[in-house]
């Protein structure tokens, strides 16, 4: 049997040929994932080969029955993705608030047209014994974080070939800081990648099923490219390149045209996107070009982050009661990140994810976009360099993957990196999936 080794950074997948067993794909708990290290004491049994190929065989057959229930008009694809509890009153079209509108009404359209599940792989086997993972961004960063993680060899050894590849002690920097340094946005992006695939490490390390029962991930922003990375689809020192330009692209855009972001709660008789238009009105009768203010996370139902202007934030946090939101929280970052002021960091992170060589995913990540998975490699090319100034849609893509049928189980979740933010928007979006979440960092 012919075999080709898949460097991931926490395991090796052994992808094989032959006229016996097709293809298939076999975790295996060697050591991993740097060209130093050597697979120790790997065996790919044939019960294991036969087992691997079922479960293969099965996604495909879940991948073909997507394809013949899912229709591709565009009425049908917006009613796809709507969220389930939001509103945005807002007197100007936008595409990205498309999926974001009041609930549906009963038995308004088929279920197969709004089923959140068939953007989703599910095995047929009990969803306790899969798992999915998630990954942070940026805001999550802390000194000190990784403290626990460095006692594990290899978790140590990604934090030093990131910091032969960034030119400083990324490590020293994540444990003693400064914070300042830290937060800004070219020290941070780095620094919350490899925190996060560290503590995918410890993972392996104290519960190995997680990671190989894994049947799905997604991160948050730059998590997204953390978990790229865990899916095989990006190797850890290139990945930890194109975050450093990424990082640095985004910094430039934010000192050219300065912004920031701002939590925002609202009820269902909020304005939120009419405030926003306000907003921009206000910003251009003030010798503004092309204000912006928008939303740019969608966290959990009532919770969004909007991005813009300096104006126009403290425009509607001076103005809550006209709107009727309920309150607002500025969040300590350097720029209007996912917001039309990044669009000047695209080129140079296209440019860099040209270099960046990358492969088929071989589990399901879930793009930001839209919660959809992707497709293959070209499908990861044309999406990732959108996300910088696109809407991150995660309630949506929370969603895709944990919509169940009443009284269906629901797979062990675990939030690798720094903090618990994630593990906390997903109580808000599905509580039954969050008691089965566990954070790792």
């Amino acid at each position: 049997m012919l075999l080709k080794i898949v460097c991931l950074p926490s395991r090796l997948a052994f992808i094989g040929n032959s006229k016996t067993f097709g293809e298939f794909i076999k975790v295996c708990n060697g050591r991993c994932f740097h060209t130093k290290y050597l697979l120790e004491n790997s065996v790919c049994s044939k019960t294991h080969l036969i087992n691997v190929r079922n479960l293969c065989k099965q996604s495909e057959t879940d991948d073909n029955n997507i394809t013949k229930s899912v229709h591709t008009s565009h009425s049908k694809e917006l009613l796809d993705s709507l969220s389930v509890q939001d509103e945005l009153n807002s007197s100007v079209p936008n595409p990205d608030h498309d999926w974001a509108t009041l609930p549906y009404p009963e038995n308004a359209v088929p279920k197969v047209f709004r089923d959140q599940a068939l953007r989703s792989v599910r095995p047929k086997v009990d969803p306790r014994e899969t798992s999915i993972i998630l990954f942070p961004g940026q805001g999550t960063q802390f000194v000190g974080m990784g403290q626990d993680l460095v006692k594990f060899p290899i978790a140590r050894d990604l934090f030093e070939a990131a910091s032969d590849i960034l030119g400083y002690n990324l490590l020293k920097l994540c444990l003693k800081g400064p914070k300042e340094q830290l937060d800004r946005t070219e020290f941070c992006q780095p620094a919350v990648l490899v925190c996060s695939l560290a503590a995918v490490e410890k993972l392996k390390e104290e519960r190995p099923s997680a990671v190989e029962n894994c049947v799905a991930t997604a991160g948050f922003s730059v998590g997204e490219i953390s978990a790229l990375v865990f899916a095989g689809a990006l190797q850890f020192e290139r990945a930890v390149r194109l975050v450093n330009v990424r990082a640095e692209a985004m910094q430039l855009a934010s000192e050219v045209s300065p912004g920031g972001m701002m939590t925002v709660w609202y009820g269902p008789d909020s304005q939120l996107g009419y405030a926003c238009l306000q907003a921009r009105e206000w910003c251009r009768e003030r010798g503004i070009e092309d204000p912006e203010c928008g939303v740019a996370n969608y966290l959990y139902p009532h919770c969004k982050v909007i991005a813009g202007h300096i104006e126009a934030l403290k425009f509607i946090e001076t103005n809550l009661a006209k709107f009727k939101l309920k309150r607002v929280r500025t969040l300590p970052v350097s720029g209007a990140f996912h917001s039309n002021l990044m669009k000047p960091a695209v080129p140079v992170f296209m440019k860099a994810l040209r270099k960046a060589n990358i492969d088929d995913p071989v589990i399901s990540v879930h793009s930001n976009l839209d919660g959809k998975r992707y497709r293959n490699s070209d499908h990861i090319a044309r999406q990732l360099p959108r996300q910088i100034w696109k809407p991150i849609k995660w309630e949506q893509t929370l969603h895709a993957i944990y919509e169940r049928s009443v009284g269906e189980r629901f797979p062990k979740t675990f939030e690798c990196g720094p903090g618990q933010s994630l593990k906390s928007v997903l109580k808000m979006v599905n509580a039954k999936a969050w008691d089965s979440c566990t954070s790792v960092g």
